[in-house]
């Protein structure tokens, strides 16, 4: 009885304590920094200075419940190949639901969003999907990693799916590049040839390029991109239309001061920003840690 009541507890690991502090901690700093700086236009927005930082703390209680109980389960079961297929189709599938009709919402020019019950971006979902997707094929397929066609072109096909709904569904291409980057990584990690990436991966990095340009060029979706991130040549040119980071242009006198530690240095609140309270972050950490 009493080895079978030690065997019943044995299954239940203790937690990697380094890295819970690690994340309690990131998490702490992250809803001061919110606090911080979405605090005046969060008061004249909705009349309290905590709508923000209260969004903030009901999300971080959501993850820290889901995270608790993730953890809890073999992650060698995510190898079965129903769960990683399941995983993949979605991760793809998710994608499209910003084109329902009163489910996708519309956000800032870019319909990345989704709204059921709780609005949240459908590709942050997709990037935990992929990961385990990914992680469970290239570990299947170890021994062929080597090979072209088996370890560079039939992973990237994988990707590319999703890839191609997000840069001409959503038009999210910050999540593009994250999870192009990721699936690189963990191809790599797992044995594919640098190789591979740095001659045919360049050169499909160069043809994605010029079809963001030709994009940009002849289509209004690119073209919107292209000002979004061209905006901080001149930044009050776009003040009502993207709202991004009109300081910007403030922050380059101080830029030939030093390259990186101020490049935030000058900052202003209540000056419009792009999602204020979370790219202005930075800025007031810079702000505080060298200006005081």
């Amino acid at each position: 009885m009493k080895d079978n009541i030690q065997t019943g507890k044995s299954k239940l690991k203790p937690c990697d304590f380094t890295l819970c502090i690690t994340v309690a901690l990131l998490l702490a700093l992250g809803i001061i920094m919110v606090l911080s700086a979405s605090s005046p236009s969060s008061l004249a927005e909705t009349g309290s200075s905590y709508t923000y930082v209260i969004r903030q703390v009901q999300s971080a209680a959501i993850g820290i419940v889901l995270m608790v109980m993730i953890s809890r389960v073999d992650y060698r079961k995510y190898r079965n190949r129903k769960v990683y297929l399941f995983a993949y189709i979605a991760s793809v599938v998710i994608l499209l639901f910003v084109l329902i009709p009163g489910v996708g919402v519309e956000v800032n020019g870019a319909k990345r969003w989704v709204k059921l019950g709780v609005q949240f971006q459908p590709s942050e979902i997709t990037k935990i999907g992929l990961i385990i997707f990914f992680a469970a094929i290239l570990t299947e397929n170890k021994d062929k990693l080597k090979k072209l066609s088996t370890g560079f072109l039939a992973p990237l096909a994988f990707v590319a799916v999703p890839l191609l709904i997000l840069v001409l569904v959503q038009d999210h291409l910050s999540a593009t590049i994250i999870i192009a980057v990721v699936v690189s990584i963990m191809m790599l990690m797992a044995g594919t040839r640098p190789l591979y990436f740095a001659t045919l991966g360049s050169a499909g990095v160069g043809i994605a390029g010029l079809g963001l340009y030709l994009m940009a060029k002849y289509t209004e979706k690119g073209a919107f991109r292209l000002a979004r991130l061209t905006s901080f040549v001149n930044p009050w040119a776009y003040e009502k239309t993207f709202r991004l980071a009109s300081n910007t242009g403030v922050i380059c006198n101080r830029f030939w001061r030093t390259i990186w530690s101020r490049i935030a240095g000058i900052v202003s609140k209540n000056i419009y920003t792009y999602q204020s309270h979370i790219m202005i972050l930075y800025s007031q950490y810079w702000q505080r840690n060298w200006d005081s």
